[in-house]
């Protein structure tokens, strides 16, 4: 199998061994026209340049979920920190009772 080398993957990375460039007379020098062989290395080009472009999006989004979990972990500690202090503060007013009905049926 004989496959040419693509832009991404070439056959060679000797710059010797690689065809050379030559500019063609119908363009301008330092024209940017796209070459219809180099299409698929472009589109996977850009695509990796649009995930590339995505990932601090992608990094920040998965940042405020994990902020967004952190927090509601705080408030259930903070809920659950206010019903033990509601529980000791009613079983305290309970014992406050029973000791007044035990010291009204005394006298």
């Amino acid at each position: 199998m004989n496959t040419a080398g693509t832009i991404d993957r070439p056959l060679t990375h000797d710059p010797q061994k690689q065809a050379p460039m030559k500019p063609s007379a119908s363009e301008p020098a330092g024209s940017a026209t796209e070459d219809v062989t180099t299409t698929g290395a472009n589109d996977s080009r850009q695509n990796r340049n649009r995930e590339m472009q995505l990932i601090p999006e992608a990094l920040a989004r998965a940042h405020m979920h994990e902020r967004l979990h952190e927090a509601e972990r705080e408030r259930q500690a903070v809920r659950l920190a206010a019903a033990r202090r509601m529980q000791r503060h009613a079983e305290r007013a309970s014992l406050r009772a029973r000791r007044a009905l035990a010291m009204a049926v005394m006298h």
